[in-house]
Formats: C-alpha cells, structure tokens, sequence
C-alpha cells in the first residue's frame, strides 16, 4: 500500500466547451471536481502534471488537489483521452471525506518466491494465461492499495489457477469482485496452440482485447464533463 502523497494545484477555469481546445495549445488541461452534491468546480491545470498525477494515482489513490483557497483529497473517476494522439483530454475528480469509503478498482499483480520471476509452471515449460488484472475494492481513501497480490508459486501444474479468493487482501479493505472469479490458469502450451488454430487468431490477443480500456476516448470532452455535472 503506497502511503505517498500526490499532490496537484488546479485553478479556476472560465473557459468551457470547444474552446478548451485552445487551453491544451497552452499547455493547460480542464478538469471538474465534484464534492459530494455540492456544485461541480470547473478547473484547469498544467498538462504535464496533471498527466504525471494521473499515472501515479490511476483510478485507485487520493490526490491532494489545491484549487484556488480550497483544498480536497480527491480521486480520479474519468480520464479521457484524445483518440488519435492518445492524449490525456480531460480529468474528473471526485472528491471524498477521510471517513467516507470509497470503491476503487486496483491492479492484481503475481508475486513469487524469492529470487524468482516466473511461477513454477512457467519455469516448467508452461503457460499461465491470466483472466483478470484487476479488481474493484473499498476501503478507506488512505487504506487504498496501490496493487493486490496473489500467490504465484501456487501455479504449478496443468489445471492449477487462481482466483480472487487467493488474493492477499490488507486490513481495512474489502474485495468487491466475487471471490470465485478467476485470476490466472496454467495450460499446456501445445493445448493453447490448438485453441489458437481452432480459433484462427491469437488466443491471448483476443483475452487482451476483451479487457475494456481504461480510458475514455470521446472527441469532445466538455460534453462528457457536462453530463458527469448533471450526475
């Protein structure tokens, strides 16, 4: 669990809607923050930092935003990007009380035995194909993990998995995803081949390709904060 602090200054935006474009040319980027029904806060900031907040904190850890006179211990609900340039459009933040658990959805990661990278399958000649990367926790905003973890070396044999019970879960949080959903499976690789014939593509494409985005790519995104506004 990541007890660093991330920290953002915002400040007031007049600009809204198509204009916004012409505060990305300056190296500015919109943003709202919504604070428990209160009226939403239209703000910009620096580009690159707010780029820089955004992959360290995701969707999973508290951001100290300071917009103005106000501060809020915020965190990430949308971030939209541009699609063809791949460029963070625009941030939603919502903001939330030291007493208030929030739901967030958390990276799931291996962990190995000392010393090793791979599980024992793996270093047997097999594959482990994972199902799920990640899963959606509550928790206090401070207690939030950064990343879970499941025990590797329980992967051995063909048919071994992995599921979210498996998963190492820290006090003060709590797994909303159903506990039987699997994480990862050890397969033959021949198995995997023939799949992968039968299939006429690449069996682990397809999986990647099933996992949704993290990231919004809508073309306007003032439209999308309007309608997050109105929620």
């Amino acid at each position: 669990m990541s007890q660093d602090s991330i920290n953002l200054q915002l400040e007031a935006r007049a600009v809204t809607g198509k204009a916004v474009k012409h505060l990305r040319k300056d190296g500015k980027l919109p943003a709202v923050i919504h604070d428990h029904g209160k009226e939403s806060v239209i703000v910009q900031g620096d580009a690159v930092e707010m780029l820089k907040a955004y992959k360290l904190a995701g969707k999973h850890h508290p951001i100290e935003l300071t917009a103005g006179a106000k501060h809020y211990t915020a965190m990430i609900k949308v971030a939209e990007f541009e699609p063809r340039k791949n460029s963070l459009n625009h941030l939603v933040f919502n903001a939330v009380s030291a007493k208030q658990k929030v739901q967030a959805e958390v990276p799931v990661h291996p962990k190995y035995s000392e010393g090793n990278e791979l599980s024992p399958a793996e270093r047997a000649g097999l594959m482990v194909l994972s199902n799920t990367d990640a899963v959606m926790v509550e928790a206090l905003a401070s207690k939030l993990p950064d990343v879970l973890y499941y025990d590797a070396e329980k992967l051995v044999e063909v048919g071994d998995h992995v599921t979210v019970a498996d998963i190492v879960v820290p006090d003060g949080v709590e797994i909303k995803t159903d506990a039987s959903q699997g994480i990862a499976s050890v397969f033959e690789p021949s198995a995997v081949a023939a799949a992968n014939d039968a299939a006429g593509g690449d069996v682990e494409e397809a999986e990647a390709a099933a996992v949704p985005a993290d990231q919004g790519t809508v073309e306007d995104t003032e439209s999308t904060a309007a309608v997050e506004t109105a929620a």
